[in-house]
């Protein structure tokens, strides 16, 4: 089989999918998209990298010949099922004649570019599995599960933090705060922002009263006033500091929804947050109490600098994190499962959707 892999959460995803795979047989190709830190992050895998793209303007006039590439890497392999987060593997799978399911968890209410792409895909693609929180409808080929993709990488059962990065920092755990801001490039950015300059150093230099204050920055380069506090970890290791971390305050999505499962107090702040938000936040939020939605910035500070002050937070957090593992699935055996018996599995999944609580 081949997978798609575009941005470092993906990677995440799919690793140890792929390892149980192929301990079972399965020859799995892996196809790159160049993005960000995806190339940084994907450690002993190897893959072909099919893409290079810095903007969505340059995924859009890229995407015919980004196909074709991957077509002409796979033709000779000829896979029997693809799959991924995107366009990509429905578009490919069709010009190799072969089957395709997408696994995706960004809803498309958040903007037009997305609901174009889905739309465009949707008739290429034989399903399109989410997250049970996913609010928006995607017709009959659209197929709910009872987790996050994050449980695929974090759960108890393949994750096991890194102590080492306490060492590495500096201060104890539970004794720093991490703040985390985006590029705001990719396709479920377009319109979106979040803390603006100012709005940044006055939420680090607030935080800082009271604990160590680490930035990550994703975009271009860093503020001079914030090169101190840069978070100079291994972007590998990014899931053990956050989950040592007393606070995680951002404007990003995917390390917001890490931290909040890790059981780390968190707050997101960004124009997404209101009526239309997706379900994976607001399920988070208003049902486990694992993660703070604001979307005004002065706000956020306010709630952040409240949270950061209290040691016994991080506790109250970690037990609610506890009913949220309860009550997910498995999301990599569901997955190993789905793939390794494809597509009878995805017809049983299709016609008894209780199928997939075998995977607690």
């Amino acid at each position: 089989m081949a997978i798609f892999i575009s941005t470092p959460a993906q990677f995440h995803f799919y690793k140890n999918i792929v390892d149980a795979l192929e301990k079972r047989g399965v020859e799995v190709r892996l196809l790159i998209r160049d993005y960000g830190e995806t190339l940084e992050v994907l450690e002993r895998y190897d893959g072909f990298v099919f893409s290079k793209v810095r903007t969505n303007w340059d995924r859009i006039y890229k995407l015919p010949a980004d196909v074709i590439r991957a077509r002409n890497y796979l033709k000779d392999f000829k896979p029997d099922l693809v799959t991924g987060f995107e366009i990509y593997a429905p578009y490919t799978a069709k010009l190799l004649g072969t089957r395709s399911f997408v696994f995706y968890d960004s809803e498309p209410r958040v903007n037009r570019l997305l609901s174009v792409q889905i739309r465009a895909y949707m008739p290429f693609v034989d399903a399109v599995i989410t997250p049970q929180a996913f609010r928006d409808d995607l017709g009959k080929k659209h197929m709910k599960i009872r987790s996050f993709k994050e449980f695929a990488y974090l759960h108890p059962k393949y994750f096991t933090p890194d102590r080492g990065v306490v060492e590495e920092l500096g201060p104890d755990e539970n004794e720093f705060a991490v703040v985390r801001f985006n590029a705001f490039d990719a396709a479920h950015d377009v319109g979106v922002g979040g803390f603006s300059f100012e709005e940044k150093l006055e939420l680090v230099r607030k935080l800082e009263k009271y604990v160590d204050v680490y930035v990550s920055y994703e975009g271009g380069d860093l503020p001079s006033e914030l090169r101190d506090y840069l978070l100079t970890v291994s972007k590998k290791k990014i899931h053990s500091v956050l989950h040592f971390a007393r606070l995680l305050v951002t404007d990003t999505q995917t390390m917001a929804t890490e931290a909040a499962i890790l059981g780390t107090p968190t707050v997101r702040c960004n124009r997404f947050v209101g009526e239309n938000d997706m379900g994976n936040f607001i399920e988070l939020e208003k049902r486990y109490g694992l993660l703070v939605n604001v979307g005004n910035a002065e706000m956020a500070i306010k709630i952040a600098e409240e949270l950061v002050q209290s040691e016994r937070v991080k506790k109250e957090w970690l037990n609610k994190r506890g009913e949220l593992i309860r009550d997910c699935i498995d999301i990599t055996e569901f997955m190993v499962w789905l793939i390794e018996n494809y597509p009878e599995s995805l017809d049983e999944f299709r016609q008894n959707p209780d199928v997939q609580y075998r995977f607690r």
